[in-house]
């Protein structure tokens, strides 16, 4: 392919491919899948999911897996003036070529840009209007399971862990070109499958006054889709040999899957439900894992990744095991995502041998009452207690995470933020002076809540934006007074948006692609955010946002994802709203079954 359209663009190597470790393969009489990434290639590539189901397409015999990132504004502007079409980094070849085409879905806010980069590949949006000669879009991924904003784009929705589904899909189509079946009947086979949500298959009805009156499947759909499990992530596909960037991207270091799921229950943690049950993987397989990666990449740092990472039972041991062979290699360890109650100070220690960062927790509320209806299920003192250990060890800098507008906050909740950060502020002096080597950095960090289905809190009423932006500047003004503290919060704006679509059917399709065809754009991104198109879509669509994001449901509304099944019971879900409501929390998993509905599947027994 022609590069010389590289000279227009600011960061060329975010589309010439050619990473070390990419992988290249023969294309005839294979089933060549694009995994499209709807972002930068910094922040795609630093996608441990992406990076996992391109090595299990491409370990497949009868697949071909490429990838494509979203381009920036100025790579967009070239190629639309050159005519040229959105194009695979492996081959070059334009999208259209491909028998499928994947996308990641993450977050809400990018799916404006999977609408661009459809656009871009030259194919219609919508389903319904591309023929049996063009790609089978499909996307997978965290939003999949709430996509109904989407659903008239897209012809399969992968639902659940994707390394086995995505390889069924491929084997699908090889075998559906083979036969001369059409795509029609294909699909319709797909959702007999495990994992498999076919929006065309399933009608939507509506009452008067907006909400759903029901939903129907067709032709032989079943009622619910079950997500897909991979029970045994021992012998999971894994990448040991991953790409290695041309270019710095957002986490750009060597990444480790201690275990999948999580047993906490947080009430407004839709990964905490949706990625149940808990697996693991053995210390002998991650040590082997981190030492092949290293060799293969030459990294400096590996991550030890999960959504807690710091409740992987043999978590000491690992990094004893790791300890001996990083160290003289100069690689570091770091646990990017914490749980305060879980930390412990050989963590701390064992981390930082060869360089030490920040560390990250999430108290996500101010105060002790706050935090046991969200079912947090961490204390002050367990704050208090694991930062003086994470000094002790020889940090100075400590980020805390902290969400505002959640069901039952008050003002006094937001003002504990602050107090909360003054208060391990304060713990960095109780050091002797000479620990003290040099100034402590406190950085709160402050989310807006979203309510997320799948979750004991998917029936609540997001604040609205004015209350919203009330909110903050009430912990703003908190936080002011203690120069030690940092105060940083999201576009209130943004998260409204996202609200709406987290919760939205059908009908936001249209708002989607009016707001794409007036130059939406990386709409997660504040250099890129425009809230003045959404309001000029959502006028021309006849959209209330109220409607979608600051509504309370009642239980008996039929929500647009109902059709999906997490295998995570409603009426679990319900009962746990119900305990928050009465500041009642719920045990971790792993201290004894709570009945959520995976007790068939789940690996994790109670002590």
């Amino acid at each position: 392919m022609q590069q010389t359209w590289l000279a227009g663009v600011d960061k060329p190597a975010r589309y010439t491919g050619g990473e070390l470790n990419e992988i290249h393969k023969e294309t005839a009489d294979r089933v060549r899948f694009a995994l499209c990434f709807p972002d930068t290639y910094e922040v795609g590539m630093s996608h441990i999911g992406s990076r996992i189901l391109y090595q299990a397409l491409n370990d497949c015999d009868y697949a071909v897996c490429e990838r494509a990132y979203a381009p920036w504004g100025d790579a967009e502007d070239v190629l639309r003036e050159a005519g040229m079409p959105l194009f695979a980094l492996e081959s070059g070849d334009p999208l259209d070529r491909f028998d499928i085409i994947g996308f990641s879905l993450l977050y809400e806010m990018s799916y404006t840009n999977v609408l661009n980069m459809l656009d871009l590949a030259g194919l219609p949006l919508y389903a319904k209007d591309r023929d049996e000669k063009m790609p089978l879009i499909a996307a997978g991924g965290p939003c999949a399971y709430h996509a109904e904003p989407m659903a008239p784009f897209v012809d399969v929705m992968l639902l659940g862990d994707g390394e086995e589904t995505v390889c069924q899909l491929a084997q699908a189509v090889r075998d559906a070109k083979r036969n001369g079946q059409s795509r029609k009947e294909l699909l319709r086979q797909l959702s007999h499958l495990d994992g498999f949500y076919i929006p065309s298959l399933y009608d939507i009805a509506y009452h008067t006054d907006g909400t759903i009156a029901s939903i129907t499947p067709l032709d032989g759909a079943p009622a619910q889709v079950k997500k897909a499990v991979v029970k045994d992530l021992e012998h999971a596909v894994y990448p040991v040999c991953p790409m290695v960037p041309n270019t710095g991207i957002v986490h750009d270091r060597a990444v480790l899957e201690l275990f999948r799921g999580c047993t906490r229950g947080c009430r407004f943690c839709q990964a905490g439900y949706v990625y149940r049950p808990v697996r693991e993987r053995s210390v002998s397989l991650l040590k082997q894992q981190a030492e092949q990666i290293i060799e293969s990449t030459g990294y400096e740092e590996i991550s030890l990744m999960s959504l807690s990472s710091g409740d992987y039972p043999h978590l000491n041991e690992l990094i004893a095991a790791l300890t001996p062979e990083m160290n003289p290699k100069r690689v570091s360890l770091s646990l990017p995502s914490l749980r305060i109650d879980s930390f412990q100070k050989d963590f701390a220690e064992g981390t930082g041998k060869v360089r030490k960062s920040s560390l990250t927790f999430a108290p996500e509320a101010g105060t002790q009452r706050l935090r046991d209806i969200i079912n947090k299920g961490v204390t002050e003192e367990d704050l208090l207690r694991t930062v003086g250990q994470a000094f002790e060890a020889g940090y100075s800098s400590v980020k805390l995470y902290f969400m505002l507008g959640l069901p039952g906050e008050t003002d006094a909740d937001l003002v504990g933020i602050a107090d909360l950060a003054n208060q391990v502020v304060e713990k960095y002096y109780e050091l002797p002076k000479e620990k003290r080597l040099q100034p402590p950095s406190v950085t709160v960090s402050v989310s807006p809540f979203v309510p997320k289905p799948f979750t004991p809190f998917q029936w609540e009423a997001q604040p609205t934006l004015e209350e919203i932006r009330r909110k903050q500047d009430v912990v703003r003004e908190a936080t002011r007074r203690n120069k030690r503290v940092k105060f940083n919060t999201h576009d209130a704006r943004v998260t409204t948006l996202e609200a709406m679509f987290a919760r939205g059917d059908r009908r936001l399709a249209k708002l989607l692609e009016r707001a794409f065809r007036l130059g939406a754009r990386f709409d997660g991104d504040h250099a890129c955010f425009r809230y003045e198109i959404w309001q000029q879509a959502m006028e021309m669509e006849s959209i209330d946002l109220a409607f979608y994001a600051h509504r309370e449901r009642p239980r008996e509304e039929i929500p647009p994802y109902a059709m999906v099944d997490v295998l995570v019971s409603e009426r679990y879900l319900w009962s746990e709203r119900m305990r928050g409501y009465a500041g009642k929390t719920t045990r971790d998993c792993r201290k004894g079954c709570n009945g959520c509905g995976m007790m068939d599947i789940c690996e994790v027994k109670a002590e």
